[in-house]
């Protein structure tokens, strides 16, 4: 095919023989590698992730990251490169920055942030100087790392305050105007990372204009539950919005810094808005040269944001959560905070005397993947923890509804019963238990496969029909 310029057009299906080639190429000249990723696949296909975190990439995604546009190397912004040879870059980067706008009816979007805690980064070092006062959750009450954790880079450079949770496991709006009040923070940070309730974007722009404060939104966890409609958008509260680009949004690791209408404001120097000043903070101060095979990712997850699909998915994944917690309740188990509002439950694990270390490698032993969390006013060190954090998101991918959680529940609560607890990391599982779930969950996976990732002819007919009974 040739162009009206004369020089010669690539056939459409160039870049489909480009990435069989490179797979076979991997297959054969580095077999160790390639078993290895066959059998991470596999994992993946039978294995039930319960992980709050996590998401599945659409093949689609994923195939744009392995396409020749990674080579690119261009500093800057469409149209203002450091470099030439970027005209189908900036293509690619208008297109991310265009949908993720209208995914999340934003005015601003930067779409070159490595990743949602690259996004907070950014944001927190762009406005701020050493020493500067920040307000944020604590991460027993269910903040991230980046809201003010002393193990985080902005608990060790910012004068980090925390807020936490009432005795109902909800945020303490009264402490957290209390502390805005008596510390006078420059950015106060809502949002969580295993807080399963519903967020309250405007009181805490409230709180943060009453004090002078920047209000920065993290929705890392439930940015898919926002773009749906499921959860109130902090767009137009929130001055600066994060969120990583995988999790709910089924995109690739990565992040995006949106903006709504305090986008046009000048920032404190008074020498330009807020919108330039966060481009000036992405690039050049924080980052250098973007991942464009990323960024193409990011644009073909966010034009599925708007999709009746991604609306149904995203309904489920409340769905199926609240019925998680319902079943567990049900079965015996402390929920945190009583209930969800999102896609997240959380367990408290002490009545049961396992720790969420051990809960966590008991259940993966079985094939179900979770992670152990802590939870407030928790004893526990961070690699033990009392709480279990479980998740909806890749269960919604697969498919599966509310009254599938019950079946979920019950094969959980088999194998926490089954533990003999030796010490808080030590423990016994039978074989009879590991064995017997391991083939139900593998049976679920193959009735409910993961798009594009479906591995059924592993699973013996009758167990498969035994997950359907269920």
């Amino acid at each position: 095919m040739s162009g009206s310029s004369g020089v010669q057009v690539p056939r459409m299906d160039t870049l489909q023989r480009f990435a069989a080639a490179g797979l076979s190429q991997l297959r054969d000249q580095d077999p160790a590698l390639y078993e290895i990723l066959v059998r991470e696949h596999c994992r993946q296909a039978e294995t039930l992730s319960l992980v709050a975190a996590s998401g599945a990439a659409d093949p689609s995604v994923l195939a744009c990251e392995s396409l020749t546009i990674a080579n690119v190397t261009a500093e800057g912004y469409p149209g203002a490169r450091f470099h030439g040879g970027s005209a189908g870059a900036d293509e690619v980067e208008r297109l991310a920055v265009a949908r993720a706008r209208a995914a999340f009816g934003a005015a601003y979007a930067n779409v070159q942030p490595h990743s949602g805690t690259t996004a907070n980064q950014i944001v927190l070092s762009t406005l701020l100087q050493p020493g500067d006062c920040i307000l944020g959750m604590d991460l027993d009450a269910g903040g991230h790392l980046t809201h003010g954790a002393k193990a985080s880079f902005c608990g060790r450079y910012f004068r980090a305050v925390t807020y936490g949770v009432n005795a109902s496991g909800l945020v303490d709006f009264d402490q957290v105007a209390d502390l805005a009040h008596r510390n006078t923070p420059r950015v106060i940070i809502c949002g969580a990372s295993a807080y399963p309730r519903r967020i309250d974007f405007q009181r805490f722009r409230t709180v943060a204009d009453e004090v002078g404060a920047y209000l920065l939104a993290d929705i890392s966890h439930i940015a898919g539950l926002v773009a749906a409609g499921e959860h109130p958008s902090p767009i137009d509260h929130a001055h600066f919005t994060t969120t990583a680009t995988y999790k709910q949004l089924s995109g690739p690791r990565g992040g995006v810094i949106l903006m709504g209408k305090d986008h046009a404001l000048i920032d404190p120097d008074g020498k330009r808005t807020l919108a330039a000043t966060i481009d000036r903070g992405v690039f050049p101060f924080f980052q250098g040269t973007p991942n464009f095979a990323t960024i193409a990712a990011k644009a073909r997850a966010f034009a599925e944001l708007s999709t009746p699909e991604f609306r149904q998915r995203a309904a489920r994944m409340k769905q199926t959560a609240s019925a998680l917690a319902a079943a567990f309740a049900r079965a015996g188990y402390r929920v945190v905070s009583g209930g969800t509002d999102t896609h997240m439950v959380l367990l408290d694990l002490r009545p049961f005397g396992v720790t969420g270390v051990v809960a966590e490698r008991a259940l993966e032993e079985c094939g179900i993947v979770v992670n152990r969390n802590r939870i407030p006013a928790d004893t526990m060190g961070p690699t033990v923890t009392s709480g279990l954090r479980f998740g909806t998101n890749t269960a919604a991918l697969r498919g599966l509804q509310p009254d599938d959680m019950e079946f979920c529940v019950t094969l959980v609560d088999r194998v926490l019963r089954a533990i003999h607890v030796i010490g808080d990391r030590e423990y016994r599982l039978g074989a009879a238990t590991r064995t017997s779930v391991r083939e139900l969950v593998a049976a679920l996976c193959a009735r409910c496969p993961l798009p594009g990732v479906e591995m059924t002819d592993r699973v013996p007919a009758s167990l498969t029909a035994q997950a359907h009974r269920c």
